[in-house]
């Protein structure tokens, strides 16, 4: 079996309830971000709380629908501003570990010399 490999993978900001399945969420995508959840993207959504995540990724033959949830702390989400906000793959495996992916795109300090 292969694993699905999303060609972008789009933060939803706007929190939905974990209940919600995947006919429910992609009528979401499709009409209140007006993208097409069969476009080879990964559509990904928190809880309030921000310990759980959904992706809904689209693989040409079926929709996958996972499920992540955190026992301790939260996943970084990104401010709020846009609906969508989309995230490189490496930045996305931080996400998943419940590390701060923000940190990938930090500069780096050169070492001071005293």
């Amino acid at each position: 079996m292969s694993w699905p490999q999303p060609g972008q993978i789009w933060l939803v900001q706007e929190a939905v309830d974990m209940r919600t399945g995947i006919d429910s969420l992609a009528a979401r995508i499709q009409h209140s971000l007006g993208r097409t959840p069969a476009d080879g993207a990964a559509y990904v959504f928190r809880n309030r709380r921000c310990n759980r995540i959904k992706a809904l990724v689209f693989d040409a033959t079926g929709i996958w629908l996972c499920q992540r949830r955190l026992h301790q702390g939260g996943f970084i989400w990104p401010e709020a501003g846009a609906q969508l906000f989309t995230l490189e793959p490496v930045q996305w495996e931080w996400l998943c570990k419940g590390v701060d992916w923000r940190r990938l795109s930090a500069k780096q300090i050169p070492d001071c010399l005293y």
